[in-house]
């Protein structure tokens, strides 16, 4: 296939989601360009095209050039967007992905349960919601809050000021506490022809906001069926195109929805080893119109590296391990690249994760 036959598809950002599609997309005959700024890490694998991507008139000029378009962050202002006619996920999706009181009355509107919370503005709204839904709970700001920052936990009712005060009176919610087992995600993809895939469940866990391991499958049938049964709804509603991940927390009988993602997702990683097609290609696939490819998978265990990658010796101590280093300096709190082991049986995961915490 030559390069004039090749789909173009450009990412609204060059960090290391985009890194990651451009590589599944050289894997499957798609050029990937990427807008973003100089030393971005996508740049090691793909073309990149300066863009302000605050900046209605250059972001256009970019759309103009490529076939698709798509993104690697829901962060992008909803009028930068608004106008991008090849854009997919859309706009709207977008915008109600970008706010945490959109993407909760989204949810609740589409039968899907959240934790309680309410829509905070005003000292005076906090103390008022704190009667209501009651401490402990988190004041989270509505935009740009990811792994753990923007949002604050209040032990007791007394905390409220020095809560409202951290987050600098930004426009917030009040999410309660949730009683929960443990943390799951469903990642899905929908083409524009309403083809869908599921990935199997995979169990999270977190340390201080911010995803430390990913584990597939979660084997339990009915969250399984459940949780696609939310996704699909929500798919339909959104007239979604794309990858869609939901992160659920599971109760005894049931799943409560925490946040969804309209983009690939760091808790889909595993699926570059893990199954028969990535969610990076999945996404590429389900943005061209393609067919998109099977999610068979096999047990998979991914770990994020947190502030610094380890060296090449200590893990040359596993063989199975894959190595993805995003090229990202170190820094204390950053994801700079995770690591991956894929495995036929449930019990192989179980044992690796161990030796590797060790």
């Amino acid at each position: 296939m030559s390069n004039a036959s090749k789909p173009r598809v450009g990412i609204l950002g060059a960090g290391q989601l985009a890194l990651m599609l451009a590589e599944a997309g050289e894997r499957i005959g798609v050029d990937v360009i990427c807008a973003g700024s100089t030393g971005d890490c996508a740049e090691q694998v793909a073309p990149l095209i300066v863009v302000d991507l605050e900046h209605v008139d250059e972001v256009q000029t970019f759309a103009d050039t490529v076939d698709v378009l798509t993104l690697e962050s829901e962060n992008i202002e909803a009028p930068v967007l608004a106008n991008l006619t090849n854009l997919a996920p859309n706009a709207g999706a977008v915008k109600i992905a970008q706010d945490r009181l959109f993407e909760k009355d989204f949810l609740r509107f589409n039968g899907v349960a959240t934790a309680p919370y309410a829509e905070i503005n005003s000292l005076r709204d906090l103390t008022e919601a704190l009667k209501v839904i009651g401490a402990p709970s988190i004041l989270k700001t509505r935009r740009l809050g990811y792994d753990g920052r923007g949002q604050v936990r209040i032990s007791h009712v007394d905390e409220a000021a020095s809560a409202w005060a951290h987050t600098g009176g930004a426009p917030c919610i009040l999410e309660g506490m949730v009683d929960f087992e443990c943390e799951v995600s469903l990642i899905a993809a929908r083409s524009a022809n309403g083809e869908l895939a599921f990935y199997p469940l995979v169990r999270n866990e977190h340390r201080a906001g911010i995803l430390r391991v990913s584990t597939a499958p979660y084997e339990n049938k009915k969250m399984q069926k459940l949780a696609e049964k939310h996704l699909k709804s929500l798919l339909q509603a959104l007239d979604y195109v794309g990858v869609l991940t939901v992160e659920f927390f599971v109760t005894y009988d049931s799943l409560i929805a925490n946040e969804m993602a309209p983009r690939v997702h760091n808790s889909g990683h595993w699926t570059i080893e893990g199954s028969e097609t990535s969610q990076f290609e999945n996404h590429l696939r389900a943005v061209l119109g393609w067919p998109l490819g099977s999610t068979a998978s096999k047990p998979t265990v991914m770990l994020n590296c947190i502030g610094s990658m380890p060296t090449l010796e200590e893990t040359k101590a596993f063989p199975a391990l894959h190595r993805h280093d995003y090229g990202k300096a170190a820094r204390e709190g950053r994801k700079v690249g995770h690591l991956t082991i894929a495995a036929e049986e449930t019990a192989t995961i179980e044992e690796w994760k161990k030796r590797l915490a060790d």
